[in-house]
């Protein structure tokens, strides 16, 4: 090597350019493949958390002998609530309603006593599915202490044991669904 020269070390522009553009381009077929992942972990989160609260529902109205409801969309769309049934299944108090019992504040969260004589005791918080994610099919379910289900017809009390076919609970994000069961003996399957 000559005195005063040297060799250059390092990338040229050409060299940086062209590592710049393969990371744009990795990046933009990944990420739409990464969003639709968590999209699909969210809904699978979603209806596990739902699954659980209907397990929960079915074991709390066994063990306390009590009737117990949970309800979808309550107060506000992808929200959810396990209440405790007022009055009778044959004679529900007219308080037990979507509007009164989905929100927290006639019926508060953990409850203000735990005196067996005054209802509902057994109410749990207001639940919420994970960001985006939505019910696109639910009714409520309402459990009774033999262990098997209901569902809100629209109409008359009590209300019929759900069909032969089961009761579902869908819960969606975008194109993907994930479905939860409920056979009239209390049976929960996720799907």
């Amino acid at each position: 090597m000559r005195p005063g020269c040297r060799r250059s070390a390092g990338f040229t522009l050409i060299d940086t350019l062209v590592t710049v553009a393969l990371i744009c381009i990795i990046s933009a077929i990944t990420i739409p493949a990464i969003a639709g992942v968590l999209g699909s972990l969210r809904v699978g989160m979603g209806a596990r958390d739902v699954e659980r609260e209907l397990q929960t529902a079915r074991m709390l109205a066994v063990s306390t002998n009590r009737p117990i409801r949970v309800r979808f969309n309550c107060p506000t769309d992808g929200q959810y609530r396990l209440v405790e049934l007022i009055g009778s299944p044959e004679s529900p108090d007219s308080f037990d309603n979507d509007r009164a019992r989905c929100g927290d504040v006639a019926f508060p969260y953990p409850a203000p006593d735990n005196e067996p004589l005054t209802r509902p005791n057994l109410d749990g918080p207001v639940r919420r599915l994970p960001p985006g994610v939505s019910f696109a099919l639910a009714q409520t379910i309402e459990f009774w202490p033999n262990g098997t289900a209901r569902v809100d017809s629209g109409g008359g009390v009590p209300w019929p044991k759900i069909p032969a076919a089961g009761a579902t609970v869908s819960v969606t994000k975008g194109a993907v669904t994930r479905s939860i069961e409920v056979s009239s003996l209390g049976k929960i399957r996720m799907r």
